[in-house]
């Protein structure tokens, strides 16, 4: 079944990164992933100075904003899609994450998949 990791950092840190954890943790945790052979898929997000809303209103019209403005503490970095037999062990590939660290959150949710 495939599950995607969405990862939250807590906090980020001068150079853009997440609090608790350095490049070369994000390294070993991509290669275990990909050595498991459990990756689909996987990506880290550009900067969230970067990030641009889109919000359609009820007249059908957008309104384009810079920024995310969410109201939350946790920035979402990126994500991984993996694939494995159940929720355990998707919780437990989440729990190895280096964005689970320094105040950071994973959150899993199954893949949805249609008849096709």
């Amino acid at each position: 079944m495939k599950y995607m990791l969405l990862i939250n950092a807590g906090a980020v840190a001068e150079n853009g990164g997440a609090v608790g954890c350095d490049v070369e943790d994000w390294m070993a945790y991509d290669k275990q992933v990909r050595e498991a052979g459990i990756l689909v898929s996987g990506e880290s997000l550009a900067d969230l100075v970067t990030a641009t809303t889109v919000r359609v209103g009820d007249d059908g019209r957008a309104t384009v904003t810079d920024g995310p403005f969410a109201e939350t503490r946790e920035v979402l970095g990126g994500f991984y899609v993996i694939d494995v037999p159940d929720l355990d062990v998707a919780l437990d590939w989440a729990a190895r994450c280096p964005g689970a660290r320094g105040g950071g959150s994973i959150v899993v949710r199954p893949v949805a998949e249609f008849g096709g």
